[in-house]
């Protein structure tokens, strides 16, 4: 999500979780559910499920339009890059950190892009658009397989994701004013439900607050980003979901 030094577009209040999402109580969230064989994480598999264009299905936010106070209102329209890195051992999720000082997410994980802009053609050109201008990864290495319908978070943000199959032998240069880290998970991983965690928190207000996590190695995958893993987990567990409705 971008948050440049300068901006003409008023701020919205900062707002930051008031608990540490790493250490609140959590179950495992594999309940009757299966990890995705290895063979439908192929390419061209993936190409087959998810090149789709009337868009995928997708679970709904945990917690509905909860918001965090100060960000009510319309939600900011966002859109997001999925990059799907073809490499030779398997296919691997890429992600990014954020940095510490940013106004929204601050250290978090996340998937490369930011806010639609006017100038955008369309959610996908501003995935792209945001993808390159934080991580440098160039549109020619990437091939839009498909989006899946808005994700609304508790920050007042409406994100499409925008899921993507990328050649590898890109080049790299991160934002350093955005993005702290860019890494890899393997698509493996995040679609085996045995790694997914759902946490539940008491705020302040008494609400109580879920989300999942996918914790991997020293890097705490939560919130909107691991809930939409998720939902691209559930589109691969189940391929004849993408033609009917989401529950």
């Amino acid at each position: 999500m971008p948050d440049q030094p300068a901006s003409p577009r008023p701020r919205r209040p900062i707002v930051r979780p008031a608990f540490d999402a790493a250490v609140q109580p959590w179950v495992a969230a594999n309940e009757g559910l299966r990890a995705v064989p290895p063979q439908a994480l192929a390419v061209d598999e993936l190409r087959r499920v998810l090149q789709h264009p009337r868009g995928l299905p997708a679970q709904l936010p945990l917690n509905g339009d909860t918001r965090y106070p100060g960000r009510e209102g319309a939600p900011v329209l966002a859109a997001v890059l999925i990059p799907l890195v073809m490499r030779e051992p398997g296919v691997t999720v890429m992600l990014t950190q954020r940095t510490a000082h940013l106004h929204d997410h601050a250290g978090q994980i996340s998937f490369p892009g930011g806010r639609i802009e006017e100038t955008d053609a369309s959610p996908i050109a501003a995935a792209l658009r945001e993808a390159q201008e934080e991580t440098g990864l160039a549109p020619d290495w990437v091939d839009v397989l498909g989006t899946m319908p808005p994700y609304l978070t508790a920050t007042g943000f409406s994100i499409t994701p925008a899921v993507a199959l990328v050649r590898p032998g890109f080049e790299l240069v991160p934002d350093p004013f955005e993005v702290a880290e860019i890494f890899e998970v393997p698509l493996s991983f995040i679609t085996d439900p045995a790694n997914h965690r759902l946490h539940s928190v008491e705020l302040p207000d008494g609400r109580v607050r879920r989300y999942y996590s996918m914790p991997w190695g020293k890097y705490f995958i939560w919130g909107a980003t691991a809930a939409m893993l998720r939902n691209l987990y559930h589109v691969l567990c189940d391929p004849n979901a993408r033609d009917t409705a989401p529950e």
